[in-house]
């Protein structure tokens, strides 16, 4: 019996040692005594509002110092709208602090996404929808292949130009691409990057034996293409100058004529 009444007696000191503990590191006390009052964001950034990160963490930081749960602020950090990583820690006695990189857009992706310069795809804001970047596209897991592409492609058009305004894949693996100026080119599935190289060594010798300018280049083809051209851009027709009398002579002939 004794030995029992000293066990009971042993974990109820380790209850009232530990329950307090417990309740601190879960939030059921001690969140007013240990308070994380104070928001501190570092990192270069330009679109992530400062109330848009204090709204995200705040159910977290009401925990208090010791409960808030860093990897759910972090994660929750990350789901806001540019935001492309963070991290989240905690500095004594009351500081929340954020890191935050932001994504930087390289083009958009389809209809409704922005592919950031590491590869990364996000929502499209409104505020991004009339920005001047390159529309590619294709199946997601394939957004590295299109970026090569395009990047390769705008190297071989830039010193005849042109820029590349759109490229992208279609669900067969078959590439097109649209020039700045206009010009519609299917590239097809195979070889791509040999046609394109062809086509692009060709172009400047067909522009100058041409007034027209070509509307679409099909490269699917073996050992050549096919291309369509456009109508001439029409030239503005300037009407001479009318000759206008000086004004002293208007005014002699205006006396004369007055006098008669």
């Amino acid at each position: 019996m004794n030995a029992l009444l000293r066990i009971l007696a042993w974990l109820l000191a380790v209850a009232l040692v530990a329950l307090p503990v417990v309740a601190v590191l879960n939030g059921w006390v001690g969140a007013e005594r240990w308070p994380l009052s104070r928001l501190r964001v570092t990192g270069q950034f330009e679109r992530v509002q400062a109330e848009q990160l204090r709204g995200a963490v705040a159910p977290y930081a009401a925990r208090g110092f010791f409960a808030i749960d860093l990897d759910s602020a972090q994660r929750a950090v990350e789901k806001l709208p540019w935001v492309e990583r963070a991290q989240v820690r905690k500095q004594w006695p009351d500081v929340l602090e954020i890191q935050i990189v932001e994504h930087r857009p390289f083009a958009f992706w389809g209809e409704d996404r922005l592919l950031s310069e590491r590869g990364d795809l996000f929502p499209l804001p409104k505020e991004m929808a009339s920005e001047n970047l390159p529309h590619l596209g294709g199946p997601d897991a394939r957004s590295a292949e299109v970026v090569e592409l395009y990047n390769e492609a705008r190297g071989l058009f830039a010193p005849l130009g042109y820029g590349v305004d759109r490229l992208g894949m279609d669900d067969r693996g078959s590439w097109s691409m649209t020039l700045d100026n206009g010009l519609q080119v299917v590239v097809g599935r195979d070889d791509a990057r040999a046609r394109l190289h062809r086509f692009a060594r060709v172009l400047p010798q067909l522009l100058a034996r041409q007034a027209r300018p070509i509307a679409r280049a099909d490269l699917r083809y073996t050992n050549g293409f096919t291309v369509a051209w456009g109508t001439p851009e029409a030239k503005a027709v300037v009407s001479p100058p009318v000759p206008q009398a000086p004004a002293g002579a208007a005014r002699t002939q205006a006396q004369q004529a007055s006098s008669t």
